[in-house]
């Protein structure tokens, strides 16, 4: 079966598991997905992740950040989709809960967040809130 929103199934798995506390978590990997976890290992929201290597594509493993039992991920969502594209430009970048969470954008200039974009004062397809 093929996956046709692969970003979307790497973010219910991550919410999936911090429901069930897990410590780690492993998806394939993708240029992509490895970008988006290193925007959320450098915003704290994620310990650490790694790229194991096997005979395909590879496979990240995250692994998942508590605080006092608290995971550091309150929220995910997805918010541009294959069948529904959502871009902003420069002036209408979203501020994720008045600036607590973090938007995810790929641009030009790569994946980045919004504080990013803002500074770069560059737009792009939103991909996902953090919170």
């Amino acid at each position: 079966m093929s996956v046709s929103d692969p970003i979307a199934d790497t973010l219910t798995i991550i919410r999936n598991a911090l429901r069930a506390r897990k410590e780690t978590v492993e998806f394939p990997a993708s240029k992509l997905l490895e970008r988006v976890m290193g925007i959320f290992k450098n915003d704290g929201y994620i310990e650490d992740y790694r790229l194991l290597k096997d005979n395909k594509q590879g496979i990240l493993k995250v692994y998942l950040k508590y605080v006092d039992t608290k995971p550091g991920i309150m929220g995910l969502k997805r918010v541009s989709r294959p069948g529904l594209r959502v871009y902003a430009d420069n002036g209408r970048i979203p501020r994720v809960i008045s600036g607590l969470g973090t938007a995810v954008l790929s641009t030009s200039k790569g994946i980045i967040t919004d504080r990013e974009a803002r500074k770069l004062k560059i737009g792009g397809e939103v991909v996902c809130y953090i919170w």
